[in-house]
């Protein structure tokens, strides 16, 4: 497929396929993951302005700092509601290693929107363009401040031109790359993704980097957006969970190659142990299995048994009784399978 490199400020990718920050998802473990399977550039969870301000770090926190080597360049992405809060937030990221600073506008949740942060600021563009320039203004020059967005607050033609004025303001205070997700704050995760409104932002914005999200659940659909909408790269949010493999799949077909099939079963395991052994290194050796649960749950919608994996991914209590369900059911070369899509369990990651 032609398509251009892409790059956000002065750094330049290898692809346009990109692990989009997940809250409870994309920490370390996952971001690696996602990374050596090919995704060329990855966001760690969202973090409250303040809550980056004042983290140690350590313990419990440890997780949201813990960058490794092959972590880079890695994003961190920043929400909250008191704009002067922003800028000592960001500065504290780039500190702790940092390469970009996203600020998100987009998320949908209950708790984002009742405190005035997240997707509300699509509703207040005076207040969002202020954030950006506080942000803007805090981190030094070479590290790229970029924005996620929903298309807006709803339907109205209030919220369309509130979308526009932040986006077009956003790139002239330095804002360097932007995502847009196609759906409204109002429609959480309630029908489709409008692609076409992504088409028209690119065209709009002309040379500048858009990144487009979305109803991206496989490859085909990531591959699909690119060529649709003509946006410069694709940020893969809920299509990853369980699911490195996507990322090769993308790759595979963006260079003209056959579509690789999903994992066997012992492949499965393999990455299994390399995710539960990454948590370990992230959370430590009595946090791990917590963090781990979750994850099999989704890795199993991959295994041909799955309603009975699922099951069984939800008894373990110690690390042995864990493996115990790998050598149980992760021990023969049996033939994987494309995820189906779980929308009600994941839709409040995003």
């Amino acid at each position: 497929m032609d398509t251009p490199p892409l790059s956000i400020g002065p750094l330049q990718f290898a692809s346009p396929f990109v692990q989009a920050a997940l809250s409870g998802y994309s920490d370390s473990a996952m971001r690696r993951l996602a990374r050596s399977f090919g995704a060329s550039y990855a966001l760690a969870e969202v973090m409250l302005d303040r809550f980056a301000v004042e983290v140690k770090g350590t313990g419990k926190t440890r997780h949201h700092l813990h960058l490794a080597d092959e972590d880079h360049p890695i994003g961190g992405q920043l929400m909250g509601a008191d704009p002067g809060q922003f800028g000592p937030a960001a500065t504290r990221l780039v500190e702790c290693g940092f390469d970009v600073i996203d600020i998100n506008f987009g998320c949908p949740v209950k708790t984002a929107m009742g405190g005035c942060r997240g997707g509300y600021h699509l509703s207040q563009p005076e207040v969002a363009l202020e954030i950006i320039s506080r942000v803007r203004d805090a981190v030094p020059e070479s590290i790229p401040v970029t924005v996620k967005m929903r298309r807006g607050i709803d339907d109205t033609c209030d919220s369309r031109e509130h979308f526009f004025t932040i986006l077009d303001g956003a790139f002239a205070r330095g804002v360097t790359a932007i995502t847009v997700h196609g759906r409204t704050v109002e429609q959480k995760y309630v029908g489709p993704s409008n692609w076409e409104f992504l088409r028209e932002v690119k065209q709009h914005v002309g040379p500048r980097t858009i990144l487009g999200s979305g109803d991206l659940f496989s490859a085909h659909d990531c591959l699909r957006m690119l060529s649709e909408t003509g946006v410069d790269g694709v940020t893969i949010a809920r299509g990853a969970i369980g699911n490195p493999w996507i990322f090769r799949q993308c790759l595979a077909l963006w260079h003209g190659e056959p579509l690789p099939p999903p994992p066997d079963v012992l492949e499965q395991r393999t990455v299994l142990q390399r995710h539960a052994a990454l948590l370990a290194e992230t959370y430590g050796p009595d946090r791990w299995l917590g963090q781990m649960r979750k994850f099999s749950f989704k890795y199993a919608r991959l295994h041909p048994q799955q309603d009975e994996v699922v099951r069984a991914f939800a008894q373990p209590r110690t690390p042995d009784q864990w493996q115990s369900v790998l050598d149980r059911f992760y021990s023969d070369a049996l033939p994987g399978r494309d995820p189906a899509v779980d929308e009600v369990n994941v839709a409040a990651a995003e």
